[in-house]
């Protein structure tokens, strides 16, 4: 494991349920290289778990705020840290 490894916690608002969104954020990750989860709230939110380099996770928060084409999202709370263990494969 190198010293950038990173993991963040991310919760995106907006029209991001129903138009892909987490099957383009999926493919975006594995294209940089990030493991970890996604998948939609009861409450309208997608949620997901990145884990990586410290620059392919930031690309993949970044990627959040403007998403497919079909989306908008509102808001992107993200909360991170260090992580020791890698998480199954988006």
């Amino acid at each position: 494991m190198t010293l950038d490894h990173i993991c963040a916690r991310l919760l995106i608002s907006g029209k991001v349920q129903g138009v892909g969104f987490r099957i383009a954020l999926r493919d975006q990750a594995r294209q940089v290289g990030v493991v970890g989860w996604v998948r939609n709230t009861p409450d309208g939110y997608v949620e997901a778990y990145l884990e990586g380099g410290n620059a392919a996770v930031r690309r993949i928060i970044s990627w959040c705020y403007g998403g497919p084409h079909r989306h908008r999202s509102s808001a992107c709370r993200c909360s991170g840290k260090n992580q020791n263990e890698r998480s199954p494969i988006l």
